[in-house]
Parts: C-alpha cells; structure tokens; sequence
C-alpha cells in the first residue's frame, strides 16, 4: 500500500485550482441513466468514487469515455442491460445505491447490493427505500441485496424522516419520471443537490424549490441527454483553506464559489484569520491574534460534517479552548486517537471534543479510517514537527484529486511513496 511522507513546518503560499464536487458528480452521472443519447459533462474529478461510479453504469449497459485530463466524461445511454448491481461494484462506495432511482424510473426493478463507504456511522438507506414505497415500489431485502419492482412510479407527498442528500437525490431521479407530481418535504439544501436539480432540468425535468427543503417535481414522460458542468468542491475547497491556515501561509483558491463554504470562512475570521473573496476565489491570508473557536456540525448551510475532522487539526494548534459538536454521525471521531498519537490534547464526551490547543503537534506513524479523517491526519502533519508517515492513503482518494501534486504546488514538503508498509 502507498503511503505519504510529510514534512511538516512549510508554510503554504500560492494558488491551488478547486476541482469538480465528487458529491455533485456521482448523482448527475447516474442521472445520465434517465435519457437514452450521449450527455456530456465537464469539470468532473478524477477520483476512485467517480471510476466505481463509471464501472457501475458500464455494468448496466452504458459506453462512457473518461478523458482525464480534460475532466470530461461521455456517457452513451441506449439501453439498460441489467436491474442488477452485484456487491464487488458497490463495496467502497454508498453513492451506488443513487442507481435505485433511475433504474426504477426506467425499468420497473434494481437489484442492488447493501452499499459500502466509509465507517463514519449510521447511513441508513430506508429513507430512500420508504420513499420509493411510497411512489408504488414494493422492497424486499434478501442475501445482502435490495430489490425493489414498480409497474410504474406515481408522484405522491413524501415527508423524509430525517435530512438526507442522499435520499433527496434518489428521490428527485425517481420522481422526474414517475407519472404526477411528487412532493418531497424536509430536503437537503446541500449545493450538490441544487446542482443535480440543474442538471435534471436542462435534460427536461420539472423541478421547483431547489435550495429549499420542499421540492416540488412534476413528472415528464421523457428526459434528454445534455452538456453540464459540475460545481467546484466545496469540500476539497474548505480542506485547503485549513491547510494553508494550519501552516500560517498565504494561499488563494481558484474555480470555488464562496457561498458554498461561508460557514468556514466565517469560522476562520472568528479563529483570526483574514479571508478576501472575489467572485470565483477565496484568499487566505496573514492571521492576527488567534483564539479557539465552537463549531456544530449542520447540514447545510450549516458547518459541513465533512470539513469537522479537518478543522479539528487546525484547533490543535490555535491557543486555547476549542469545542467541536457532531450532530451528523455518531461515529465521526476516529481522527482523534491518531492526533493524539502526534500530541493532540483532545478530550471526548458522547458527541462533544474539547480541544486545548496551542501546542505544535509532533510526527507519529497514523493511519487514515476514512475519507475525511485521513484529510485531518493530512492537515495535522503539515503543521507537525519532524516527519509523519500515512497509511492506508487509499481513503483519500475517494475524494480529493491530485491531492500531494496540488499540496506541493502550495509548497508542502509531501511524498507519495509507493508500496508503503501497510
């Protein structure tokens, strides 16, 4: 296994491009499963979720075209081969559970497999599920799979039971080829979802209240394929600022929309930092004194779950008291144990960490649990002492593209080392 070796104590300073949102990117791929023809769709991350994603669709009968280094990917719908997604296509990844939808609103079955992903807590999918039941689908779960059969989808009122992108996004696909008109309540805001719903749109969709949490989509018999470009990375976006701030360096992102990672950036201001924002770029720059700060994590437009892990490396090493508050996942702490391998003073109680930071961490060998702890343990050693060694990096590819080659453009000493100790 591949593993990095950062050098900490590097300022950061430069410009860094944002890429595609992988979040954005997975539902409107499969989305492309709703029209028979060519879509195309720029701007879209190289990433290990986007190929199994592709592998997916390519099982179901679609010829797709992944021309990396223009970040366009072709997708070519003529017809859906198989209902069926077996479990080695979908184990990495939960986003696979999005081609329920589709196919459903195509074909009339899925047969998917329980999904995999990151162990960060709770996923449940039975809010997608009680969803589709309620739009004429009859479920049944056996061997591991999910099967669900409908003569054909029917538009209805659907109140989800707790927030989720993931099911606001099953849904909305399903719903845009169901006959009538289906009402979805407490829906995500999530910018990945409003950009779907733009997406499904310009292919001929019915859709208002987008950025709301009720979304309203008539149902149309027919959907056609369509060129679109994915929204910047609000994620890989907020990762970066953090790094430049944990380094105290001087780094402007590029191809981002500010409003997407307002809730960070304001963050940043109340710890002391200063941030400038123009139309498409945000400027972190010189800190003044610096003070701990309290975050929750919300949906959006909220502080995102996925940037709690990072910032929390960051509070490491602002003086003192910081105090983070998961409200998401209940499992979303595994980062810690590893921080304080390298020195962090970290207290934990239920869903609550209290930080008493100000101390520079040290390097320790630390290993990636998932996704967005493996990008804390990444920012944590930027800002170390001496040399830190990452295993099990393949975490970090699910979500962040060119992630050494974009850190060493900024002026991190980071390496890439092939076939690591595991």
């Amino acid at each position: 296994m591949d593993i990095y070796r950062i050098k900490g104590g590097k300022k950061l300073s430069g410009e860094v491009e944002i890429s595609g949102a992988k979040n954005a990117a997975l539902p409107i791929i499969v989305a492309c499963m709703l029209a028979d023809g060519e879509s195309v769709l720029r701007n879209v991350p190289d990433l290990m979720d986007i190929r199994t994603i592709i592998k997916v669709l390519e099982f179901l009968g679609a010829e797709i075209d992944f021309n990396k280094e223009k970040k366009i990917v072709r997708i070519q719908v003529n017809k859906i081969k198989n209902g069926e997604v077996p479990y080695e296509l979908v184990k990495t990844m939960r986003a696979s559970v999005y081609v329920m939808g589709p196919l459903l609103a195509r074909t009339g079955e899925a047969y998917v497999s329980l999904p995999g992903g990151c162990a960060i807590g709770e996923r449940p999918v039975d809010i997608h599920l009680s969803g589709f039941e309620a739009m004429g689908a009859e479920i049944t779960l056996e061997h591991g799979y999910i099967k669900a059969t409908a003569a054909a989808l029917k538009g209805t009122s659907i109140i989800m039971r707790k927030i989720s992108v993931g099911a606001t996004a099953n849904l909305m696909m399903a719903a845009a080829l169901a006959k009538g008109k289906t009402i979805l309540e407490n829906c995500a805001l999530e910018p990945d979802i409003v950009d779907l719903g733009n997406f499904l749109i310009k292919m001929g969709a019915v859709i208002s209240g987008l950025g709301t949490d009720r979304i309203e989509i008539e149902g149309v018999s027919k959907l056609n394929p369509v060129n679109y470009t994915i929204i910047p990375d609000r994620i890989e976006a907020g990762t970066f600022l953090i790094a430049g701030a944990i380094t105290r360096g001087n780094i402007t992102l590029k191809n981002v929309i500010p409003a997407h990672i307002k809730s960070l950036t304001e963050t940043l201001g109340q710890i002391g930092f200063d941030i400038k924002e123009d139309k498409n770029s945000v400027h972190l720059g010189e800190c003044r004194k610096l003070k701990g700060a309290m975050i929750r994590t919300l949906p959006f437009p909220g502080f995102p779950t996925d940037l709690q892990a990072p910032v929390m490396s960051l509070m490491t090493s602002i003086p003192g008291i910081s105090v983070v508050i998961e409200t998401i996942f209940e499992n979303r702490f595994t980062h810690i144990p590893e921080l304080r391998r390298m020195g962090a003073d970290i207290t934990i109680e239920n869903n609550i960490a209290v930080i008493n930071g100000g101390q520079k961490l040290s390097s320790a060998p630390v290993m990636m649990s998932d996704l967005r702890a493996g990008a804390a343990l990444i920012i944590a050693a930027l800002g170390a002492k001496g040399t830190t060694e990452i295993r099990r990096i393949y975490h970090s590819d699910r979500g962040y593209e060119k992630l050494s080659e974009k850190l060493s453009g900024l002026g991190a000493d980071i390496v890439r080392v092939k076939g690591g100790n595991p």
